[in-house]
């Protein structure tokens, strides 16, 4: 007997009820002053914002070194509070938010130093791998033009999706769209 072949499916609705962790909006201590605020919206090829979906950020502290233990570096000091991670969920608007503070440098593999960054994985409803992206800051327009992964993009409008855009008072806003005319540019890890 023939069945035919499997049906397609997409992964979700299921990562605002599933994913999300307790307090993962905030990746530093509630007391520290040097906090800054990241808001922005995940948006479809459509441009319609994407509920249901989660983003992970990883980035270093101040000075530039990760709370992790494969970051051992002792001349560059740990930050007490700071997590380096966090894990937040889009709402009905496709609005996300968290707070953190501006990393240090990290140095590439070669040693070169990376302008401030952060990591960010996308997971959304019919990925079925996330997307890995940065968010790069707007004062550091010398940093992020010698930054290797950045540099490395050849197209000035797909690097300028990565260049967060101050909004004032400690705040910056990040918008992600997925695909389409203004697609946030994406690397392939």
């Amino acid at each position: 007997m023939t069945t035919g072949s499997t049906p397609s499916q997409t992964v979700g609705p299921f990562f605002s009820f599933a994913l999300p962790i307790e307090g993962g909006d905030r990746l530093v201590a509630d007391d520290d002053p040097a906090a800054i605020r990241i808001e922005g919206r995940l948006f479809d090829g459509a441009g319609e914002p994407v509920a249901d979906a989660l983003l992970e950020v990883w980035q270093a502290n101040a000075a530039g070194r990760y709370a992790h233990p494969e970051d051992a570096r002792d001349d560059v000091p740990l930050q007490p509070g700071f997590t380096g991670f966090g894990r937040v969920p889009t709402d009905a608007q496709g609005r996300f938010a968290f707070t953190t503070v501006k990393p240090g440098p990290v140095p590439w593999p070669d040693g070169r130093a990376q302008a401030p960054h952060l990591e960010v994985s996308v997971f959304a409803r019919g990925l079925l791998d996330r997307l890995v992206t940065r968010i790069y800051f707007p004062d550091e327009e010398a940093a992020n033009a010698a930054d290797p992964a950045l540099s490395g993009i050849a197209h000035p409008a797909a690097r300028a999706t990565l260049v967060a855009v101050d909004e004032g008072d400690r705040r910056l806003r990040f918008d992600i769209h997925l695909q389409g005319d203004r697609e946030t540019a994406f690397f392939d890890v």
